[in-house]
């Protein structure tokens, strides 16, 4: 066994990382946490027997306890705020505990998959999980880790399979030993495999309606016969049950030969994090050393071989794409060879960063002016699929409007003269060492991350780097080297790239399907008039230029003494008729780094559906305005978000202190100057109906809007808004919104971090002098009353609007008193603690003690007390409301358009079997006269 000892990387980095081989082959990395408040007691001292106790399967998921005032439907991170902390001790600070996780990577994935049998892999990692000789239950791990407050999760990549979980940490031991046995001696019974095969299937039919997934399909069919990159790495009911039985394929003989090959100790790398070194070795060493090696000169899964996957007659076309969405898109795209290799360079980071800017002079910019197009990516997602030892892609994908679909050659132009200059400056050091002090900035100054999220990306990197550059070679840029960045740069011509255009206007005019998604495509061959353009002297535009010096970029990083006295919560640190401040200065993160939040409440959002339109476009307008003048600050590492919440606008900025306010000054600005021009509003108010449509059409999110058009009070339903959009509105009556926006409202904000509580103030105060507006005639409620249900089962039962998603959608709503689902673990870093703070803020709840009062409360209910509340809500009695989404019937007309009609909802009547519910056939008559519960707001 050989050990080594990493040394952190970052000031604020708390963790001791140990580095050992095992004599199995096995590779190792024990992160020690020594962050936070002293543990009492270590892993080895658990506090109670477990003995068998993954049989028992808990329900607390079906109680139903989310009351449904004051949520978001479009901004989960608002209202729907995962509360986080410990209930160690008398105060939350006394022994908070984070998590401990464990990851495991094992070198093998979807190319691995024999040619007759797509999906094994991915299948193995389901089935891998079902039970051990040592814990037979085949659900029994889920449960363990249900129990304790833990979460587990596995992926299946092309070439890299990746198994994570994280716990408590006083049941750490257990887990890392039921988990261990999973690679050490798994069932994977006969049994198991027609259940779980259902499973992988459904995980297939849940992405078909997924366009990203649809293009990454479509795209590998692209790839040479027989080349890996063509594989179906999902794997279905057809081709690991039906096709196989047809064959008479032993599918459990061949499982347990993939598992047996690749397997083994020598090809995994494992990641463990929590606290103590000593008793971390010693439990990894006991856990791992008996993970089974196979023969030792057995070569790993090796496909560096196959070289150029995309070098066929099929690339370098134009392939038009129907999507299941309503969007306009351009991908154009280029199979690179593997640039991993080149992780200290990363010169596709440094190429996507040009190509992605915003500012002026960059390729966005120009297509905004023009009104072409809404966003644009570029570059490489490091997932296996983008980055493998076969090829890298490059890719640049812009979302179009109507205008920029129908010139998209004009854009595509604009995407070559833009490469055609950066490869002509050649690679410039000044841009390099610019994104390099952001990135290292970024790194030295990060805030902690959910341990299980940290051990999954050390597990992967342990496959790919060195062991010097395991925790920094993802995200550091170590070194300009002009000759690597201009080899990748040679290769982005016009003549090796490949066009894929997606629009719903190709619908009926693409005859050909892709085999396993059913994507409706066609191929034709680039004009000729472009790719002569393109392939002679390609002229250079003169509204294209690289971007100058960033002034937003962090130079000071002191950390700020208090000017106040510290509090454990926020305080109300200003306050008038127009708005108020909460403050807290972080004496606990200790990081150069703050948030700012605001909620500027209106009473005139919710007047009409046709207000809270107007809203959201105002909302994404301002989103244009700012994304020149704001780009650069995002670049810097300092981060803002609009949201058109429902009953005023939320403002959140984060990011180094130093150069937070002139960002927060440029948003308030632009508010304060708001304006349109008639082309870009045409152009949002175009894509906004596109939005709505691709709302509508997910049967969660149609569900999601059914149930809170019965249950809250007033709201105004998608399918509403939808008609609003559709009925026509213009530029004169969003400028007569705006005016009647800013004209009287209320602004609440928290600010939290790195300021002092003089500096605090000064927002709160920018925003008052800046916006000029007169104080709320009356208060504003925050959140909708939510309809008392009658004592009575009801379902409402509705058509899904996607005519393409076999998917159908269920959700069963019991209407009680909340139950709280707790972890005791602390916050990993200042955002959580702000997410929970705010969430007392912006609901004007205040509560900010509410998880130690919660805590107490639970203490105090009995096992017998709980099952007693539980029986009582579920009996016959009880307020309930089923809302399903219903897919077309077999026996339903099929033809016609895929984008069907989404203005009106047709209710379904219920089944036979559910004879004993009130069926609703009719929203607003049903909840007329209805009681409201009152508005949920703790005074003392």
């Amino acid at each position: 066994m050989k050990q080594q000892t990493l040394c952190a990387v970052s000031p604020f980095d708390f963790t001791l990382s140990r580095y050992v081989v095992l004599d199995n082959g096995l590779r190792a990395l024990l992160i020690s946490d020594y962050s936070g408040p002293s543990a009492s007691g270590d892993e080895d001292s658990d506090g109670e027997d477990e003995g068998e106790e993954e049989e028992e399967e808990e329900e607390d998921d079906e109680s139903g306890g989310d009351s449904e005032d004051g949520s978001e439907e479009d901004d989960d991170d608002d209202y729907g705020v995962d509360e986080e902390d410990d209930n160690e001790g008398k105060k939350k600070k006394g022994n908070a505990e984070k998590q401990s996780a464990a990851a495991l990577c094992v070198g093998v994935g979807s190319f691995s998959d024999p040619s007759d049998l797509p999906g094994l892999a991915h299948f193995l990692e389901h089935m891998v999980f079902m039970g051990s000789e040592k814990y037979p239950s085949e659900n029994g791990f889920d449960a363990f880790l249900k129990k304790h407050g833990g979460s587990d999760n596995a992926s299946t990549d092309c070439e890299r399979t990746i198994f994570q979980f994280d716990v408590q940490r006083k049941s750490f031991k257990e887990a890392l030993d039921r988990w261990a046995q999973f690679f050490i001696c798994p069932l994977m019974i006969r049994d198991a495999i027609d259940r779980e095969v259902e499973a992988v299937d459904s995980e297939y039919q849940l992405a078909k309606p997924s366009d990203s997934h649809r293009k990454e399909m479509l795209f590998g069919s692209l790839a040479k016969p027989g080349h890996p990159m063509g594989k179906f790495c999902w794997g279905n009911a057809q081709t690991l049950k039906q096709e196989p039985k047809q064959k008479k394929i032993n599918v459990y003989k061949r499982l347990r030969a993939f598992w047996k090959k690749y397997y083994s100790a020598h090809y995994m790398t494992l990641a463990v994090q929590s606290k103590g070194q000593e008793n971390l070795f010693h439990l990894l060493y006991i856990k791992s050393q008996s993970i089974r090696l196979t023969e030792i000169d057995l070569p790993k899964a090796d496909f560096s071989d196959m070289l150029d996957p995309f070098d066929t007659p099929a690339f370098n076309k134009l392939y038009r794409v129907v999507p299941v969405g309503k969007v306009h898109a351009l991908n154009i795209t280029w199979a690179l060879p593997p640039q991993e290799k080149y992780y200290r360079v990363k010169p596709l980071h440094y190429i996507s960063w040009l190509i992605g800017h915003e500012g002026t002079g960059s390729i966005l910019s120009v297509l905004r002016k023009k009104c072409w197009a809404l966003a644009l990516f570029g570059g490489n997602s490091e997932t296996g699929f983008d980055q493998n030892t076969t090829y890298s892609i490059f890719s640049i994908s812009i979302t179009l409007t109507d205008e920029g679909f129908q010139n998209f050659y004009q854009v595509t132009h604009l995407v070559f003269q833009y490469l055609k200059m950066l490869q002509t400056l050649g690679p410039q050091k000044r841009i390099y060492e610019e994104i390099q002090k952001i990135e290292a900035n970024e790194f030295h100054y990060q805030e902690q991350i959910d341990p299980i999220e940290y051990v999954e990306d050390i597990c992967e990197n342990m496959q790919l780097f060195p062991k010097d550059d395991f925790l920094t070679g993802d995200q550091l840029m170590f070194e300009f080297n002009p000759e690597v960045i201009s080899a990748a740069l040679s290769l982005l011509t016009p003549e090796k790239a490949n066009l894929m255009l997606l629009s719903p206007e190709h619908e009926g005019q693409c005859p050909l399907r892709e085999k396993w998604f059913g994507t409706q495509y066609s191929i034709e061959d680039i004009e000729q008039e472009w790719k002569e353009r393109w392939t002679g002297n390609l002229e250079l535009s003169g509204d294209l230029h690289l971007p100058a010096e960033n002034k937003f970029i962090a130079t000071d990083f002191t950390l700020k003494p208090s000017d106040c006295p510290d509090t454990e919560f926020p305080v109300r640190i200003a306050d008038s008729d127009r708005g108020c401040l909460w403050y807290k200065k972080d004496n606990k993160f200790k990081i150069p780094k703050a948030y700012i939040r605001f909620h500027v409440i209106s009473p005139v959002i919710q007047q009409s559906a046709k207000n809270v339109v107007m809203f959201d476009l105002l909302v994404n307008i301002l989103g244009h305005n700012l994304a020149g003048p704001a780009y650069e600050a995002e670049v810097a590492q300092l981060e803002y978000k609009l949201v058109a919440g429902e009953h005023g606008l939320v403002i959140k900025v984060k990011g180094f202190n130093h150069k937070l306010p002139l960002l927060f000054h440029v948003i308030i600005d632009h508010l304060a100057d708001f304006a349109a021009s008639p082309d870009v509003f045409s152009m949002f108010a175009e894509q906004l109906k596109k939005t709505y449509f691709n709302i509508l059409i997910k049967p969660e999110k149609l569900g999601k809007d059914v149930r809170l058009l019965i249950l809250e009070h007033s709201r105004w339903s998608m399918v509403e808004k939808y008609q609003a959009l559709t009925a026509g509105l213009n530029i004169n009556e969003l400028m007569e919104f705006s005016q009647s926006f800013r004209a009287e409202l209320y602004a609440e904000g928290l600010v939290q971090g790195n300021f002092s509580s003089a500096e605090s103030k000064l927002f709160l105060q920018y925003v008052t002098e800046k916006l000029q507006f007169s104080k709320l005639p009356a208060e504003v409620p925050v959140m909708f009353r939510v309809v008392e249900l009658p004592l009575k089962q009801h379902i409402c039962k509705v058509k899904s609007l996607n005519k393409g998603d076999a998917n159908s959608e269920v959700t069963v709503y019991y209407q009680v008193i909340a139950l709280v689902k707790l972890k005791e673990c602390e916050d990993t870093h200042l955002g959580e603690e702000v997410d929970r703070n705010w969430a007392e803020v912006v609901t004007q709840q205040y509560v900010f003690d509410r998880l130690n009062r919660e805590i107490e409360a639970l203490k105090q209910m009995t096992r017998t007390e709980l099952v007693s509340w539980f029986k009582e809500h579920r009996g016959q009695n009880s307020r309930k409301l089923s809302v399903h989404v219903r897919v077309k019937g077999k026996e339903e007309d099929s033809s016609g358009s895929t984008y069907g009609e989404v203005s009106k909802l047709t209710f379904l009547t219920a089944s036979p079997k559910m004879t004993g519910s009130i069926a609703i056939m009719d929203i607003p008559a049903f909840i007329k006269g209805l009681p409201l519960f009152p508005y949920h707001k703790i005074l003392e």
